[in-house]
């Protein structure tokens, strides 16, 4: 068993903080966008416009982010308290409305520059699990998005929380949604499946949504919301949704690849 006492503070400069959930975003983004251009773009027209998207996806991560974490998980609070909502330093990130954030400014780039949306959101969907890896970490360190209580031997303590063993749920995520899944889309690219536009992107809904789902029943619900329909958590509905999604996207996408 482990007792968590990290400080969420990285590196402070007198009296700035920089902390290991800002630099968890600018490792993600840095790493995603040199291996993307590095071992995965192969169009040139994608390749010539990447450092222009990368903003865009900046953009998509945050707002989306925000914006998701608002509606879906405080909305009661923030609908009060509208100005609260661009206080992003205070915490109050959602996974989901990041990716629906992507989503947006993806197609907006692509239909700017007249190219199929696809072509970005696939590239994306293969190292997005570079980023989930390094914030589910960032988030054990912060002591955030705990798991339930545990007795197993690679419970966690966080002493910032309580005094129970806890299941270290946000390594469980980092493991699975980030190392798991991307080897297995590493994979699914190594059979030309990026050839197929849209199929990369089914395939990430899925598997995320699935380790998304699973690991949901060792995590803590958000306190303001607890379980909700059929006991579960909103991130298990919202990836559900998504689940649906991805299978649509792969049905659809399969067909296409087998007739090429």
């Amino acid at each position: 068993m482990f007792i968590n006492n990290f400080d969420p503070v990285a590196i402070e400069f007198f009296s700035i903080e920089i902390r290991w959930y800002s630099l968890a975003y600018i490792v993600g983004i840095i790493c995603g966008w040199f291996i993307s251009k590095k071992f995965f773009i192969s169009d040139k027209d994608v390749l010539n416009k990447f450092d222009d998207f990368i903003t865009y996806i900046i953009l998509g991560i945050i707002v989306g982010g925000r914006l998701g974490y608002v509606i879906f998980y405080n909305y009661d609070y923030y609908s009060n308290n509208l100005l609260d909502i661009l206080k992003v330093w205070q915490g109050g990130m959602s996974f989901h409305g990041g990716l629906i954030g992507i989503i947006i400014v993806s197609i907006w780039f692509s239909k700017k520059n007249n190219q199929n949306a696809f072509n970005y959101l696939d590239i994306i969907s293969l190292v997005a699990p570079i980023g989930i890896f390094f914030g589910r970490i960032a988030n054990f360190i912060n002591s955030e998005l705990y798991g339930i209580e545990s007795n197993l031997p690679w419970a966690v303590k966080f002493i910032k929380v309580d005094n129970l063993f806890r299941h270290p749920s946000q390594l469980y995520e980092a493991f699975f949604e980030g190392l798991i899944l991307f080897f297995i889309l590493k994979n699914f690219k190594n059979k030309n499946f990026l050839k197929t536009p849209g199929l990369i992107s089914g395939l990430f809904l899925f598997f995320y949504s699935i380790f998304r789902f699973i690991i949901e029943f060792f995590r803590v619900p958000d306190q303001q919301l607890g379980y909700l329909f059929f006991n579960l958590t909103m991130g298990q509905i919202i990836s559900l949704l998504f689940l649906l999604v991805g299978i649509y996207l792969i049905m659809m996408k399969y067909e296409i690849k087998k007739e090429s």
